[in-house]
């Protein structure tokens, strides 16, 4: 059984169990990790399982050293976590594990000239074509955090949630590539070389996120 369905199973269990328990708590939210929601559970007086699903997509630009972007990223979670409240307040340090659809689509942009610049060499955008990649990181993800909140916690009504944290989705995996180039073979034979060289610094560039911060803000309700 992979990470995807075990946490769906997992998230389908704690959702039936929430349904015959008083003390179940919902969470609307949105932050760094988009617009998403959470399911909690307690499972002992200062021990909660939370379980949810965020999505986003947002685009923004960036650049190499040779060549800007337009960037996409999507951003696709589902986690399963406990929450500790070591106080018997609010605060809580959470931990678990995320499935991490996170990935990032890249577009090439030719300078106002037409032309790239890739690898120290000049290329013209309408001969060799369009300059395309991705950016994929591993799918399992611990996470580590604190926040504020217990949407399970005595009392019906509306509440306060946040969480401030990491998610450990490694190095990034990245894939560049050209379409449609119609200059002369070797023109082509060399820009895919200099693609090579380009893929690498891509990948610099995506480093950034093996360490994933996680802000969120939300509105609780326990029924």
């Amino acid at each position: 059984m992979n990470i995807k369905t075990t946490l769906s199973v997992l998230l389908a269990g704690v959702f039936s169990a929430g349904l015959v328990q008083a003390e179940t708590g919902v969470t609307a939210e949105l932050g760094s990790t988009g617009v998403g929601a959470h399911l909690s559970v307690p499972l002992q007086a200062n021990l909660n399982v939370r379980v949810g699903a965020n999505y986003l997509n947002y685009s923004y630009n960036a650049n190499t050293s040779d060549v800007d972007y337009d960037f996409k990223m999507k951003l696709r979670t589902v986690d399963a976590l406990l929450d500790f409240f070591p106080m018997n307040n609010g605060f809580r340090v959470s931990a678990g594990l995320v499935y991490n659809g996170n990935k990032i689509d890249a577009h090439g942009k030719p300078t106002g000239t037409g032309t790239y610049t890739i690898n120290g060499h000049t290329y013209l955008a309408t001969s060799v074509g369009t300059l395309d990649g991705n950016v994929d990181f591993r799918k399992s993800a611990p996470y580590l955090g604190i926040g504020w909140g217990n949407a399970a916690a005595p009392g019906k009504g509306w509440g306060f949630s946040s969480d401030f944290g990491v998610m450990f989705q490694g190095s990034p995996s990245t894939s560049l590539k050209n379409n449609h180039c119609v200059a002369p073979t070797q023109v082509c034979t060399q820009l895919a070389a200099d693609i090579v060289a380009e893929n690498a610094k891509l990948t610099d560039e995506a480093s950034d996120f093996k360490l994933y911060p996680v802000i969120r803000f939300g509105a609780s309700y326990r029924f």
